[in-house]
């Protein structure tokens, strides 16, 4: 591949290694507060969180244009950190794969916490343990295939964008144009060749993906795990 080829590539790498990072640590707390509250605030947070899973992908992205362009409700704000705009920019498109692969990491980590029920948690209490010692010493380490699932589900994910980014970055070289909207220029510009070699990676990619999340999966749940069957992102 050619340098012009490899940079959208390195920049998919970028953008989904940094959002996977972030979902890990918002989800993480939210699923576990999720874990716990009332049925009518979980079912209304799990319509709220999962909304990008049936929203067409291009609706998404022209909310979020609006919301993050220049004359958006957030512009006064960013205005003060010396910000013009995040549309069209790459912080724009790491809030954009956040927003959007949120789902992906939410769902795996609940499931995961939900699947330990309340005993291992109420034995470390006995022990004196604190609701933080619980947390971090018990629940994080039982949960650890749903964290690994919602790690591998996040970044695929963010990999294979393509609606939302381009209607919030579109392809500026090194800034927004990432593997998806490459292989879509090359096809627009009838360069077939680089269009199948970048969507072969795509392809390999995929494969890797899949076959790491039937590994944790199957770890999981000859292991009688927490978090076994983990890898199903449901929606509601």
């Amino acid at each position: 591949m050619t340098d012009l080829d490899l940079n959208p590539l390195w920049l998919s790498l970028k953008l989904a290694s940094i959002t996977t990072v972030i979902l890990l640590l918002i989800a993480t707390p939210i699923a576990w507060w999720l874990r716990a509250s009332s049925r009518p605030v979980k079912s209304l947070a799990a319509a709220v969180a999962t909304l990008p899973l049936v929203l067409p992908p291009s609706v998404l992205g022209f909310y979020l244009l609006l919301l993050l362009g220049a004359q958006g409700p957030l512009s006064p704000l960013l205005n003060q950190f010396g910000i013009a705009t995040l549309a069209f920019s790459f912080p724009g498109l790491v809030v954009a794969s956040v927003v959007y692969s949120f789902p992906f990491a939410l769902q795996p980590i609940q499931n995961a916490f939900e699947a330990i029920g309340q005993r291992p948690l109420e034995v470390a209490a006995t022990l004196g343990a604190s609701a933080w010692d619980r947390f971090f010493s018990v629940a994080l380490p039982l949960a650890k295939p749903g964290l690994l699932t919602a790690s591998v589900l996040s970044f695929a994910h963010t990999i294979g964008e393509f609606g939302v980014i381009l209607m919030i970055g579109g392809s500026i070289e090194g800034e927004t144009k990432v593997l998806s909207v490459a292989i879509y220029d090359h096809v627009e510009a009838n360069e077939y060749h680089q269009a199948h070699v970048l969507s072969g990676v795509m392809l390999l990619f995929s494969l890797l993906v899949l076959f790491a999340l039937h590994f944790l999966n199957n770890r999981a749940s000859h292991g009688d795990k927490p978090g076994g069957n983990i890898g199903g992102v449901h929606g509601g």
